[in-house]
This record gives C-alpha cells, structure tokens and sequence, in this order.
C-alpha cells in the first residue's frame, strides 16, 4: 500500500513550482482522478481522454509559476483541463460544425428543457451524441459556461451554441424514448 506521509496540497505544488519531479508526479498522482473525469466527458474514448489529461498536466507543469496560491488550485486545473480537451477537439469540431448545419433541422423542433432524465441515463446517452453536441451540452450543462463563452473557447457564433445544445437535448430526449420503447417500457 502506497500512502504518502499526509503532505499538504500548498507544499505539493510550492515544490512543484522548482521544477521538482518527485512533486509533479505527487501532484499528477493526487489530482489523476479529477483530472481524468473531466477529459472522459469531452473525449470519445478513454485513450483521447488520457492524451487530454497528460497534456494538461504538462500544461500546468510549464504554467505552474503563473498559478495564484490565493486561489483554488482544483479550479485553475479543471479550467486547463477543459480547454486541453476542446483545444484537443477544436479542429474536428470545426469540420463537423460545416457538415452537420447542412443537415439542420429548424430550432423550433428543439422542444422543452430534459427534465425527464436521470443523471446515469444522459451520461449513458450522452456518448453517442455527435462530438460538437456532446462538447457544448458539458461545457453548458455540466461546466456551467454560458453560450457566449463557449462561442469564444468554440469560435463560433452564441447562436450556434444554442442551436447545438438544443439539439443535444432533443437527441438524448428521443434515444432514451427509443431504449424506452426498445425495452417495451415508458419514460417517467
């Protein structure tokens, strides 16, 4: 059983920031969990989300000096995580964008907020939603961005945020009606 001696999170990263190795493989270690559940969300296997968390940790690493010890250091590394991820992305996202609003179905299809789900069945559904939708429903709904800054980490207009967060909503509301109706039972 391997238990380090209780070293306190400030000393971790004070070390960290001399560039000690023995402490940036603690800190890996500590936040490997969290760091690894951010990834899973935005990648589309388990292998993109490890690439993800390994160049975030590097990221941090080289941008360690820069952190404020005023503040939380989760939420300084959950925000590098996110944007490794969708930096990750972005350029596959961008060529998704052009062929799935060619295929756009009018916005006022997108029906009402899902309040029906659960949370183990979206996350369930939510990988088999197209990578554009399944990254702005986490940025939105999970992260809690708003739509004009997911537009700027994106580079996309607000309005296509919208649209696509609508039609993630809509998709997961008619595949869990599908595996519903597949079981032969009924939603609610």
């Amino acid at each position: 059983m391997h238990q380090s001696r209780g070293i306190a999170e400030e000393e971790i990263i004070s070390k960290c920031k001399t560039g000690s190795l023995k402490y940036q493989e603690m800190l890996y270690k500590h936040f490997y969990g969290y760091a690894m559940g951010i990834s899973l969300r935005y990648s589309l296997n388990r292998d993109d989300a490890l690439e993800v968390v390994n160049d975030g940790f590097i990221k941090i690493f080289n941008a360690i000096n820069q952190f404020d010890s005023s503040k939380s250091f989760k939420a300084w590394l959950r925000t590098i995580m996110v944007n490794t991820a969708i930096d990750r992305r972005r350029k596959d996202l961008k060529f998704q964008l052009n062929i799935e609003l060619d295929e756009a179905m009018p916005l006022s299809h997108a029906a009402k907020a899902i309040d029906d789900l659960n949370v183990q069945d979206i996350l369930k559904l939510m990988k088999e939603l197209p990578a554009i939708q399944l990254t702005i429903f986490n940025l939105y709904e999970i992260d809690g961005y708003n739509h004009d800054e997911i537009a700027g980490l994106l580079s996309i207009p607000p309005s296509s945020s919208r649209v696509y967060l609508s039609r993630a909503k809509e998709r997961l509301r008619n595949m869990l009606k599908a595996e519903a109706q597949n079981n032969g039972r009924t939603t609610g």
